[in-house]
């Protein structure tokens, strides 16, 4: 789209096709996140984590299949906040985007309080302090550069994770206890739905992954193609993947009430499969894991704030530019790494306490708006399309909601809070509702 002087203006650049879509939402999941609340969720279980992740992984594919539709009407940067937009209209989308942005703006710094805490906990030596602000000065520049720096380190670093992920399954078929069935993890006489779901609500925010990828839809080759594929994908991937290796660490050591710590019974558990140089292997790749989801959840969260700004929801000039020489949302990246300055001071379970909300608030949302931009607005009503487009959409909607009531009443409870805030805020820019900022119209040739 050029300028006046005809001089053609920032653009996000599609450099990112289907593999380099997954690698991006694998490494925004973390294949290894599976073993940060490994004991937590595994307690709350009551033993059937595997179970926990089989009904997080069903509610999250059928929210993928709806991010899947809707993309193709919309592939556009924004994510959860474009597609209710689209349907609901620019009040609505504002709320989504505001909502999701709850979670968004705090993954990056869980990432960066856990490199800080676990580098201090092998080098005491080494204040987490100067290791967080060393991670985000690195992370940040990464993104400043472009994805198409961030796309090559996001292969690496989820390659990485991925031989350990092989190395501990090959050490766990060793030492799988011969009295625990195959399906115990999942399922067995002591389980219940109630536990199952209290621990599948908690592990929905290990699947913000597919959401990042549609966040990257200005960034994608033929987009209408390649970010539906790499949604499903990634949901499926990471999820399997998770199932596996909670199935396996469950049927090595079953009985949970034995690990000395929760917090750190995957910890517990490497050294008791391969020793102190696993245990030192697991650390490696877990530190690795982490800075690739700071890197990857910084960019998608800083193209959610451009959409935005660039939509006049947030501060045009300061969210809605893009950087001249690499193409990148420059200034909403800075924002991201102002806000994950909060490391430095916050505790690490206040933060991870309301990341869930967000990501099930937007989950919902993008569920309803499938349905009202395909069954209503359009009115696709063949059998099929009402299958695809209401059916399959309403489950996911049923079961967003399902986990969403199962969380903590605290992370309730912050969550609508902020949402409220985000109401006034809209209400401020907008007159009380009565004149909603202009949305920017995407030209056809800016997103085939």
């Amino acid at each position: 789209m050029p300028t006046p002087q005809g001089i053609a203006s920032p653009r996000l650049q599609r450099v990112l096709g289907v593999p380099s879509l997954l690698f991006f939402g694998l490494a925004y999941m973390v294949p290894l996140t599976v073993f940060s609340t490994y004991g937590i969720v595994t307690n709350e279980t009551g033993g059937h984590l595997a179970g926990a992740y089989v009904i997080t992984t069903v509610a999250m594919l059928f929210t993928a299949l709806s991010y899947a539709s809707i993309v193709r009407a919309e592939p556009t940067a924004g994510s959860a906040y474009a597609y209710a937009k689209k349907a609901f209209g620019p009040g609505v989308g504002f709320v989504t985007g505001w909502a999701l942005m709850i979670d968004y703006a705090l993954l990056p710094m869980i990432n960066y309080m856990l490199l800080g805490l676990y580098i201090n906990a092998q080098f005491p030596a080494i204040p987490a302090w100067v290791v967080i602000l060393a991670a985000i000065i690195i992370v940040t520049a990464l993104n400043l550069f472009g994805i198409s720096v961030v796309k090559h380190a996001n292969a690496f670093l989820v390659v990485f994770q991925l031989v350990f992920v092989a190395t501990f399954l090959v050490a766990a078929f060793g030492k799988m206890q011969p009295d625990v069935a195959i399906t115990d993890p999942f399922w067995s006489e002591n389980a219940t739905l109630g536990g199952l779901m209290a621990g599948a609500s908690i592990l929905a925010l290990s699947f913000l992954g597919f959401d990042a990828v549609s966040a990257m839809a200005e960034e994608a080759k033929d987009p209408r193609r390649t970010v539906p594929r790499a949604v499903v994908l990634t949901v499926l991937v990471g999820g399997t993947m998770f199932m596996i290796i909670s199935w396996a660490g469950q049927r090595v050591w079953p009985d949970f009430s034995t690990y000395t710590s929760l917090d750190t019974a995957s910890l517990e558990l490497i050294s008791h499969l391969g020793g102190a140089f696993f245990e030192a292997f697991f650390l490696t790749a877990y530190l690795i894991g982490a800075s690739a989801s700071a890197m990857t959840s910084q960019a998608a969260t800083a193209r959610v704030l451009y959409s935005m700004g660039r939509d006049e929801l947030l501060p045009k000039r300061v969210f809605g530019v893009l950087s001249p020489r690499f193409n990148a949302p420059r200034n909403a990246i800075l924002v991201i790494a102002a806000i994950s300055l909060l490391a430095l001071v916050l505790p690490l379970d206040v933060v991870v306490s309301i990341i869930s909300f967000g990501a099930l608030a937007a989950f919902s949302m993008v569920n309803l708006a499938v349905i009202k931009h395909f069954i209503i607005n359009q009115r696709k009503r063949e059998p099929l399309e009402l299958l695809r487009y209401g059916l399959l959409p309403g489950i996911g909607l049923a079961l967003c909601v399902w986990l969403w009531f199962s969380l903590s009443l605290s992370a309730l409870l912050i969550g609508i809070g902020w949402v409220l805030i985000g109401i006034v805020y809209l209400a401020f820019i907008s007159r009380g509702f009565s004149q909603m900022p202009k949305t920017m119209a995407i030209r056809l040739d800016d997103v085939e």
